[in-house]
């Protein structure tokens, strides 16, 4: 590579490299050229020489000057400063910048800012409101075509150590710029940076360059800012040198042999009942490895990226019958000190606690009978991290772990997790007496290989633990759910009439809207949830005079006012989904389009995109049409008032019939899919009854489903599969799916096992998924209504997760979606709460010729970008919706201890898990509630659990048994979260 730099005629100058590569023999040149400023402004009020050049330019902006011209003075200085931040500042300290009380006037390096953008995009889209914010002073400065600020490449050099270079050079010429020539005052240019060579380096070339813990002491708020700093490898020092965890493997060997088939990659799944043992599912092999102890899971959290090595044979396990949580691991630790052991010649014991040696020493026991051989489990260790799932973790401070003595100097104390799945955190705080019964926000910095546990950082208090703010914004961030108000340039984006919005009455001025079908004719209507406020669907039906019939679907045309690229698309993009809590809804898009204009509410003239289909008395589709289309909703329907509607028989108008021929095609469609082996599973699901006025939790009932449920399920689940053929067919690269691979045989070896030992002559077959559905069906209990509904629920739990996905990434026979039984699906009806939708509907307009398809929809790697993105959030929204009604529950319970029916899904060696239908809570009781710990046999064999009760009365409890149970309310002690606590009666 040759770099060459020339200054062009118009002042510009340009940078070349020159390229020559080598093709079959012959050389091909390649020039790139980067083009150079001179009179990029420095955005500084005290710059002089700035303040006239804007002065001067015709289009010069004078508000562009945005730095003060007497910023803030540190301690010991009589000058004012402005600071210039690195990459990993903004990554891993983005809450401290963000802090009301700390950083103004922040010089962000464009260099600095595309690194973030392409590590994280959240704390892009972040950095990016820092600087529209006008009482922060936030400024990116494009060094990258700054004649003076700008770096070549030199060779051999890294990249990473070329963007330290070009930083340092930044800070440089804005001390030479500002203070030598242009300013009116001394100001200092500060660096800040958490990387000693680099600060080493800033310094030899004059730059003031300090950590970010210096930084922060330098302030005049500084103190009451220490604790929120991060910390790194070198802040935290055990009281002896010993390694207490093994050092993972150099990226060179862990590349190598991931290439080479000795190691293996994937995603680290810590048991929900043994926070001491993995799982990794690798390809290569048909069940998943084994991981199990402190020393072998080698300080990996649960979700990270890992790379495993296979242990020999002989160390083969089955998966641990023990429950352990993390409560019960190092409980006396003293946060102030790590190793208390010796080591021994197997290695380093002191992270080994007693509970550990029980489980680890009991497995090994129960692995050598000879008939476990079938349950064993290949083992594995970690040996290296592929990426951290790190992120904001919500908890509290262990009131254990606080000395009497905590006073307002820096002590560590430790941070239990509300995920259960999750070691505790170690962090240094001055405030460790103000923060206990507060639900606290940390962030995980390092985990060094001489610490038993990781290294993090106080954020932020949400409030006291049980409050329902706290609780809400507890759950919302553990889910990584983005619930912070939209943002300007996005409500922008909104049409300007606002609620004043309507259809307008002449089409003709607009091409697009030319093409749209007047459907406002039809008797169209819409079937909701109670309540509902957020319409995207709508159907009408009428009979056809050769006796089929016309049925319609009208989505909301969410894509008329979402256009994409803009930051209302790339806001909902980034959400993924809306997330439904009990109390509230976290919307993916702003409220004026998702519950006033795009929301199909009655008596309006709404835009909708439409599918029409022609269907004969069987439901077999006659024919389907697509369009843009405008409606008008005749009515509003709950599902129940929509069924109370149907069944009586005064009604006899065209409207009611409409949804009488919607609801005898429907069942004909969904004995259609069940002859094709669409499976019927179950969730235990609940819903919490709000009180209207309070806002208080009142009762708790199992949902009821009505034959307009189905209705309507069975006309949207149409809608997809119709959508879906017809974008592929468009776009056979990039159409917007969704399939659900069949689950492998190793998933239900465990439940067919347990069917055959508890429920003799039934069992679950998986050779289709109509073989699968037809078995659930005949495992019936006559003794046991319920049975079936479990057996269901247990089933749904041994399945694939479904996802979406761009078509281009499989091929055709593994776009199935197996538990619909259908060769190809997507997610078409629901544009206002899912971006799937919305990339559906988009590739739709395509389709049928209605508008040109965006470029992001036509592009693989786009596309893989987006669909893992909505993956992750759907996943998201899921579970903070499960949480949310967990909680609230909870909350119900509180003051209402009951008896209940309930039955047993899980036994352990020192324990049960107990699901109870009335409530939809699950609860495991462990032994020592249960009865004497010592009287206890658990005969794995048979899945059943003996143990003498507290009365000294032998019992004899096995998985699928039906018993009695106390069900109360009680806050875990040592999570701070309230939940169902279940006894036997």
């Amino acid at each position: 590579m040759i770099a060459e730099r020339k200054r062009l005629s118009s002042g510009l100058t340009v940078t070349s490299k020159v390229f020559v590569r080598s093709r079959n023999g012959g050389a091909t040149k390649i020039v790139r050229e980067h083009y150079l400023r001179n009179d990029i402004p420095c955005y500084s009020k005290a710059c002089t020489k700035c303040h006239q050049l804007l002065q001067a330019d015709a289009k010069g902006d004078l508000a562009k000057m945005i730095f003060s011209e007497s910023p803030l003075a540190l301690k010991g200085s009589s000058n004012g400063h402005y600071v210039v931040v690195d990459t990993n500042i903004l990554l891993h300290a983005i809450d401290l910048v963000e802090n009301i009380n700390c950083f103004y006037d922040v010089i962000i390096p464009q260099t600095a800012l595309e690194e973030v953008r392409n590590r994280s995009l959240p704390i892009y889209h972040r950095v990016r409101g820092l600087v529209k914010s006008e009482d922060k002073r936030f400024a990116v400065v494009h060094n990258e075509f700054n004649e003076a600020a700008y770096v070549v490449r030199e060779k051999g050099e890294l990249i990473n150590d070329r963007n330290d270079r070009a930083i340092r050079k930044l800070c440089t010429w804005y001390d030479t710029h500002i203070n030598r020539d242009n300013s009116k005052t001394k100001i200092d240019i500060v660096f800040v940076c958490n990387d000693r060579d680099n600060r080493k380096k800033a310094s030899a070339s004059g730059i003031k360059a300090y950590s970010l813990a210096e930084y922060i002491d330098l302030l005049p708020n500084g103190e009451e800012l220490r604790d929120s700093v991060p910390q790194d490898d070198q802040d935290f020092k055990a009281d002896k040198t010993e390694t207490m965890f093994p050092e993972y493997y150099s990226n060179a060997r862990l590349m190598g042999g991931i290439r080479n088939g000795t190691l293996y990659q994937g995603i680290m799944h810590i048991s929900s009942y043994n926070v001491l043992e993995g799982q990794v599912t690798v390809p290569a092999f048909k069940k998943p490895l084994l991981v199990i102890g402190t020393k072998n899971l080698n300080r990996s959290f649960n979700a990270d990226s890992v790379v495993v090595e296979l242990l020999p044979k002989d160390k083969w396990r089955e998966p641990s019958s023990t429950i352990v949580d993390e409560s019960t691991i190092g409980e006396n630790d003293n946060p102030e000190e790590d190793n208390d052991d010796a080591s021994t010649n197997d290695g380093p014991t002191s992270l080994i606690s007693d509970n550990e040696r029980k489980m680890l020493a009991n497995e090994a026991i129960r692995s050598t009978a000879a008939s476990a051989e079938k349950k064993l489990l290949p083992t594995a260790k970690v040996v290296g991290i592929v990426r951290r799932s790190w992120r904001y973790y919500v908890g509290q401070i262990a009131p254990t772990s606080v000395s009497a003595e905590h006073g307002h100097s820096s002590k560590s104390c430790f941070v239990i997790l509300m995920d259960p799945l999750l070691p505790k955190i170690r962090i240094q705080t001055r405030k460790a007496h103000e923060l206990l019964g507060q639900r606290i926000v940390v962030a995980v910095d390092t985990w060094p290989s001489n610490s038993k546990y990781p290294q993090g950082h106080f954020v932020r208090t949400l409030g006291e633990i049980e409050s329902a703010e706290a609780e809400t914004e507890a759950l919302l961030l553990e889910h990584d759910v983005e619930y912070r108000p939209f943002s300007k340039s996005v409500l922008d984006c909104l049409p300007s009439e606002g609620d004043n919005w309507v259809v307008p009455e002449k089409l003709d001025g607009d091409e697009q809207l030319k093409k749209r079908v007047d459907l406002r004719d039809k008797l169209v209507c819409s079937i909701d949830p109670p309540g509902c406020v957020d319409i995207d669907d709508a159907l009408h039906a009428k009979p056809l005079s050769n006796g089929n019939y016309e049925v319609g679907v009208h989505i909301a045309d969410v894509t008329h006012f979402v256009k994409p690229g803009t930051a209302l698309d790339n806001e909902g993009a980034a959400r993924g989904t809306s997330v439904y809590l009990v109390d509230k809804r976290i919307d993916m898009l702003p409220m004026l389009l998702g519950t006033n204009l795009c929301s199909i509410k009655p008596y309006v003239e709404r835009f909708a995109f439409s599918v029409i289909w022609e269907l004969d008395e069987d439901a077999n589709i006659v024919d389907v049409r697509f369009m843009k289309s405008i409606i008008k909703s005749r009515e509003a329907f709950s599902y129940e008032k929509a069924q109370i509607r149907i069944d009586d028989a005064t009604q006899t108008d065209e409207l009611t019939n409409s949804m009488r021929i919607l609801l005898k095609l429907s069942k004909k469609l969904k004995q259609q899919r069940i002859d094709a082996g669409a499976l019927n599973l179950a969730s235990p699901e609940v819903k919490v009854h709000m009180d209207s006025e309070t806002s208080d939790p009142g009762e708790v009932e199992i949902k009821k489903l009505l034959e307009t449920n189905s209705l309507v399920e069975e006309f949207m689940l149409l809608a997809n599969i119709s959508v879906a053929r017809k974008i592929y067919d468009a776009y056979p690269q990039t159409a917007m799916l969704r399939r659900h691979a069949p689950p492998p045989a190793t998933n239900f070896e465990a439940l067919n096992d347990m069917l055959n030992v508890r429920k003799p002559g039934m069992s679950v077959s998986l050779e289709s998924s109509k073989s699968l559905a037809d078995s659930l069906d005949r495992c019936e209990d006559p003794k046991d209504p319920y049975f079936n509904t479990l057996l269901r629920i247990m089933a749904t739990r041994c399945m694939m997760a479904a996802e979406y996905f761009s078509s281009g990434s499989y091929g055709y026979p593994e776009f199935r979606h197996y538990g619909l039984a259908v060769d190809i699906y997507t997610h078409f009806t629901s544009p206002i709460r899912r971006y799937c939708d919305v990339v559906a509907h988009r590739q739709l307009a395509g389709a049928i010729g209605y508008e040109n398809l965006d470029l992001s929809h036509r592009d693989k790697s786009k596309m893989e970008m987006i669909v893992k993105n909505i993956n992750r959030r759907h996943r998201n929204a899921q579970f903070a919706g499960r949480a949310s009604i967990e909680y609230y529950v909870g909350q119900v319970m509180r003051n209402n201890e009951s008896e209940q029916e309930g039955y047993v899904i899980k036994c352990f060696n020192n324990g049960l898990v107990v699901i109870v239908p009335k409530f939809g809570v699950e609860g495991l009781i462990k032994l020592e509630v249960l009865g004497d710990v010592n009287s206890a046999d658990f005969d794995e064999s048979k899945y059943e659990l003996t143990f003498n009760d507290h009365n000294g009365k032998k019992r004899t409890i096995g998985v699928f048994d039906k018993v009695q149970v106390e069900v109360k309310s009680v806050k875990d002690e040592v999570t701070g979260k309230r939940k169902a606590q279940l006894s036997l009666k």
